[in-house]
């Protein structure tokens, strides 16, 4: 399986709660919602749609699974709502336990157990594994070298600070842009893989 990861970005490289005011107001960030201007279902939302239609599981650290389970499952009858359902969902989580998993078809991956669990799976037969928010697992992927593409919706705002995915372990990542899309509000879709080593 591919591991992809997808992500809403500002133009200084923070993904923390795009979505909504009270998504993650850790670190006192006052900005969350700040994607919503900038959202359009042409070329944002069809980067999604994208990004799902080839997705055979999806992947998520424990906060981002808890802001989808309660939202999604109450969308369903809606096409896009219906197939975040029922697609094969796993939770990173060190706190969560398994009877707290309300999400249908999730499966939790214990935190200490993460790194060589998710090689399993990305070892597997299969489509793609998406990523969504997460960004202290995003940053784990990235320093594991576990992610083999990154879509990322660039929106042109500054946001001062924030959580970001990259890590900041000094590591060098050479990445190839492979395609780019640009939305009439200004958003970049980039989709970037890692150039393989040597």
């Amino acid at each position: 399986m591919r591991i992809v990861i997808s992500e809403f970005m500002s133009l200084d490289g923070i993904v923390q709660a795009p979505g909504g005011p009270g998504e993650d107001t850790d670190g006192g960030f006052a900005h969350g919602g700040w994607s919503h201007p900038f959202f359009d279902p042409e070329v944002v939302g069809g980067a999604f749609d994208d990004a799902t239609a080839k997705a055979e599981g999806l992947l998520f650290g424990r906060r981002t699974w808890q802001t989808m389970a309660g939202a999604w499952p109450e969308r369903a009858g809606d096409p896009f709502a219906d197939r975040m359902n029922s697609l094969p969902k796993y939770v990173v989580s060190r706190t969560l336990d398994d009877s707290e998993l309300t999400w249908e078809n999730t499966t939790r991956i214990p935190g200490d157990e993460a790194v060589a669990r998710i090689r399993e799976l990305r070892e597997k037969d299969g489509g793609d594994l998406v990523v969504m928010g997460s960004p202290t697992l995003v940053r784990t992927l990235l320093s594991e070298g576990l992610a083999d593409e990154l879509r990322l919706m660039i929106m042109p705002v500054l946001l001062g600070g924030g959580k970001t995915i990259f890590p900041d372990d000094g590591g060098l990542r050479t990445l190839e842009l492979v395609s780019t899309v640009v939305s009439d509000a200004g958003v970049h879709v980039c989709t970037y893989r890692p150039v393989p080593e040597g």
